[in-house]
């Protein structure tokens, strides 16, 4: 996975610099200290929100899920479209439009405590 990894931070670079901490048998992409993107089966995930996921639904692209005790979960990330691992300018393009929706979803988390 860590081969994997090294090469989506290089897809990013246009974006900026990408971290990527383990999590739950996957990877998390962090920029500037927050999560936009995970990675999960070798599959890479961007985080949706009410204001970018047309963008995902535009594509076609499938929600991230998850089966637990029985029970399907699914979270607002969406699996990348296939021509930002070609194209870095795409990617940084995709990375800013999640990156964007994990700042929101932080502010609207401190808005509501």
């Amino acid at each position: 996975m860590s081969d994997y990894i090294d090469f989506l931070k290089e897809v990013f670079a246009t974006f900026g610099p990408v971290n990527s901490r383990r999590m739950f048998g996957g990877h998390g992409l962090y920029y500037d200290g927050l999560m936009f993107a995970l990675v999960a089966q070798d599959t890479l995930y961007l985080k949706a929100d009410a204001e970018n996921q047309h963008f995902f639904d535009a594509e076609g692209l499938e929600k991230f899920s998850y089966e637990k005790q029985g029970k399907s979960y699914s979270i607002a990330y969406f699996q990348a479209p296939d021509q930002l691992f070609d194209d870095q300018d795409e990617a940084a393009i995709w990375a800013r439009r999640s990156w964007d929706a994990a700042v929101r979803g932080t502010a609207k988390k401190r808005r509501s405590k």
